[in-house]
């Protein structure tokens, strides 16, 4: 049995931008990066705790964290983050389900910076 690639989609200033885990191809991926290491230090603040369980590596605790920073929905929202003006919501697509990490980072990103995130999954052909 084939492992299904996870995918997620965003719409940015008309174009679908495409992210999967640890994907590194963009060019702005630094600054998705260091979008979200500014948001994770703004989530810790808050007492937002990743859950780190997730992540099946046998790797310390500061990997794992590296890891969920990688997947392809937060890749996706620090893109229409940085690529939309301040306010405007955000429409996520998925093709698998979103992880309990992703899903509570996502509701805890869209109260610091005051924007609606929206994830939607997309059955697969």
């Amino acid at each position: 049995m084939k492992k299904q690639l996870v995918c997620t989609w965003i719409e940015v200033n008309n174009e679908v931008r495409t992210f999967v885990v640890d994907g590194q191809d963009h060019p702005q991926m630094i600054e998705f990066h260091r979008e979200l290491q500014r948001l994770s230090g703004l989530m810790h603040d808050i007492k937002c705790v990743p859950y780190t369980k997730l992540v099946l590596h046998n790797v310390e605790e500061r990997e794992k964290l590296f890891l969920l920073c990688h997947h392809s929905k937060k890749l996706a929202i620090a893109c229409g983050l940085i690529n939309t003006a301040p306010g405007i919501p955000l429409q996520i697509r998925k093709n698998l389900q979103v992880c309990e990490d992703c899903h509570t980072s996502t509701k805890f990103i869209s109260k610091i910076v005051k924007r609606a995130i929206m994830a939607n999954h997309i059955s697969s052909l």
